[in-house]
């Protein structure tokens, strides 16, 4: 399924549990040179084959949908061809934590396996962008593609564990791809609970990152003003304000999507070198955000 008639043809569509279309790799071959591919996957509770929980027909969806922003219109796809091509990868999730985690693994080896093809029509390396537990998949996509085919990817409070995803960086394919690591204090709660349910507490989510430090990857907390600071001296100023908790601010946070659109479209124009310099060194400690007043922030 590549969409409706009326979508515009920028935007495209892909589900984890069907054969990838002829027409997508057709819109990948046509594309002039230098237009990205992006690869876009959706977290927990989302499920194609559900209407009213359909992805297409909500985050992922190249209109506005009713709550929340269209990733594709805040990435910059409007329909003109020198935009590029976004590609919205559906995969069911509307399902208990434990059997989602299960199912992301098996839904990026699909991804990673699109991502490679797209990647070969293009002649050019594919990005990818997911949040939470889109963030696995788009990790598996990562480590599973062919070697060269991934070039950068955002994960957005990705719903992952350190040592899994150290895992998947480690790999040949993992090993060429990039990795901007999208964290917040916000998603502290998230983090434990994934801890908790799903280790008993015995091995620590991404909301800190890796445990050891790689050159393919940076970390970067949307809450923390010191962040915030140095992407606005980079020119992309970016809403202010923190909250005691939320999951979705690294997609809701106004400004945020101008930055990742160049960190992806124009990986060249922001290196992970230049963002090193600019960006804190450490993050702020667990539990920041409860222990602060919301407005605190925005005051700084």
């Amino acid at each position: 399924m590549t969409g409706r008639p009326e979508d515009p043809m920028t935007v495209m569509r892909a589900n984890a549990d069907r054969d990838i279309d002829d027409a997508l790799l057709r819109a990948a071959e046509a594309l002039p040179p230098g237009a990205p591919v992006i690869l876009m996957s959706h977290g927990l509770r989302y499920s194609p084959s559900i209407p009213a929980h359909c992805p297409h027909s909500h985050i992922l969806s190249p209109r506005k949908p009713r709550c929340g922003p269209s990733w594709p219109l805040a990435l910059g796809f409007r329909g003109e061809p020198t935009e590029g091509l976004a590609i919205a990868f559906g995969w069911e999730a509307r399902c208990r934590l434990r059997v989602a985690y299960g199912r992301a693994e098996d839904a990026g080896r699909t991804m990673g396996h699109l991502a490679a093809r797209l990647s070969e029509a293009a002649e050019r390396p594919v990005a990818m962008i997911g949040h939470s537990l889109g963030g696995r998949v788009a990790l598996q996509a990562a480590a599973t593609a062919t070697p060269g085919a991934v070039g950068r990817v955002v994960l957005l409070n990705a719903a992952e564990f350190r040592d899994t995803a150290d895992a998947a960086v480690a790999t040949p394919a993992g090993r060429r791809a990039e990795f901007l690591n999208v964290t917040s204090r916000e998603n502290d709660p998230f983090d434990f609970a994934l801890e908790a349910m799903l280790s008993g507490g015995r091995r620590r989510a991404l909301g800190f990152g890796l445990e050891r430090s790689r050159a393919n990857w940076v970390d970067l907390q949307i809450d923390d003003a010191a962040t915030l600071d140095a992407l606005a001296d980079l020119g992309f100023p970016t809403e202010r304000g923190a909250r005691r908790l939320s999951h979705w601010t690294s997609y809701r946070r106004g400004g945020l999507f101008d930055f990742y659109r160049a960190a992806m479209c124009y990986p060249w124009a922001l290196p992970l070198g230049l963002l090193r310099h600019h960006l804190p060194v450490r993050p702020e400690p667990r539990w920041a955000r409860l222990w602060s007043a919301p407005g605190a922030m925005a005051r700084a």
